[in-house]
């Protein structure tokens, strides 16, 4: 109840409660912003990790002593390997793509089947156009939306792929020039995916890269990424032949390191946030223990004992703390949850692109909110407040009567 009362703002204690407010803002600035960033750092991780490894192998299997023309066999013996999800042999190459109309811009070519196709979630789930029903026969490549939007195609339209790796002639290697029909347009959400991938039947891009009977390599897809070295060994013994083997963690995993230095960096910079807002507690608890000096001598001599003057301060001090703390938490939480509407409409407020997918990889802003680390914030803010109130709660203790009534 003496709490409640200290808490409340009053004419004679305005110095008090404003350092009190600010003190709660403070905190709930500090875990609301602890929390919307952890979360959006976790988001991009999560959705890059599952555009990435949803559509490239988590481990890839190339050829060393001679050509991969027995690549069926191989993934046979492959897909037994317990933890394996599938294996898709693939033709690929670099090529130069142009449309009806529009310019040229680069491309990776995948030649695989349609079966496989089918299993790679983000791109069989996500087409825009089209179908891949019956691909292998079909003759036509299946193109990212980002990339069909640059060369202006549609379905049905032809797309010109120019290789340099074309036909040998007396006169030097030439061009590789053919036009293939649109079947199927795609949209994973990852731009550098939707604005570069074209998809070929395996039998197709066998011909157009002079790889007839073989494969390039084959892409291996595990149940448990994260830890992908652990079936290199079994992997490596299941092939029957010489194979580099090559995973993700080798390609991107500095990419992904650097995001997690990032996040770690951020989440140290927000604390102070928090911390500084904590020493709002002790500065605005020490100017309150000098101003109810009086009230203090006058409890005690009435009988209050210093445990039960000391509880007083602490629950003044922990309740702006705690508050703040919530406050923070719901605050931070109503945020990420809507995330991508709030985006839009700064978006639209300001009439700039606030999360411009050409840079940022996805066409979303990502939010993912862990409930582990969120309980970490929650308890770091409500341990250093509880800290922030020990010293100005054990000097009010402290107080001597005869000393604070002296002057009265």
């Amino acid at each position: 109840m003496i709490a409640g009362r200290y808490l409340r703002a009053r004419r004679r204690d305005a110095g008090v409660s404003v350092i009190a407010g600010f003190s709660f803002l403070g905190i709930l600035v500090g875990v609301a912003a602890l929390i919307i960033v952890m979360s959006v750092m976790n988001g991009f991780r999560a959705e890059l990790l599952d555009r990435i490894l949803g559509v490239n192998g988590h481990i890839v299997l190339y050829p060393i002593d001679r050509p991969l023309d027995d690549f069926d066999e191989v993934a046979r013996r492959i897909d037994a390997v317990d933890g394996v999800r599938f294996t898709m042999p693939m033709v690929q190459g670099q090529v130069l793509a142009s449309g009806p109309g529009r310019g040229n811009t680069g491309a990776l070519v995948k030649g695989v089947r349609g079966a496989d196709l089918l299993k790679l979630q983000p791109v069989s789930g996500s087409l825009k156009q089209g179908t891949l029903d019956g691909f292998d026969e079909s003759g036509g490549v299946a193109v990212g939306s980002r990339l069909a939007e640059q060369l202006g195609l549609q379905l049905g339209d032809l797309v010109t792929l120019i290789s340099p790796e074309g036909d040998v002639t007396p006169f030097g290697t030439s061009p590789r020039v053919k036009a293939y029909p649109v079947t199927a347009i795609f949209d994973v959400g990852m731009s550098q995916i939707d604005a570069s991938y074209v998809y070929m039947p395996f039998s197709e891009a066998q011909l157009y890269f002079n790889q007839e009977g073989t494969a390039g390599a084959i892409e291996v897809f595990v149940d448990r990424p994260d830890e992908v070295n652990l079936y290199g060994e079994r992997i490596d013994q299941a092939a029957g032949r010489p194979l580099f083997l090559s995973n993700w963690q080798m390609q991107d995993q500095s990419f992904f390191n650097a995001l997690q230095v990032e996040r770690n960096v951020m989440f140290i910079i927000l604390t102070l946030i928090v911390l500084v807002a904590a020493l709002n507690i002790i500065s605005g608890l020490f100017m309150l223990v000098k101003d109810k000096g009086r009230d203090i001598a006058i409890l005690r001599t009435m009988g209050a004992t210093k445990g039960a003057v000391m509880r007083v301060f602490f629950i003044t001090g922990a309740a702006i703390g705690f508050t703040g703390t919530l406050a923070g938490f719901l605050i931070g939480l109503l945020f990420c949850l809507n995330i991508e509407n709030i985006r839009q409409f700064f978006s639209w407020l300001s009439g700039r692109t606030l999360f411009d997918p050409e840079f940022y990889f996805l066409s979303q802003l990502p939010a993912k909110v862990d409930a582990t680390e969120v309980l970490l914030v929650v308890g770091m803010a409500i341990g250093l407040s509880f800290l922030a109130t020990i010293l100005p709660s054990w000097r009010a203790s402290r107080l001597d009567p005869v000393e604070a009534l002296r002057y009265e």
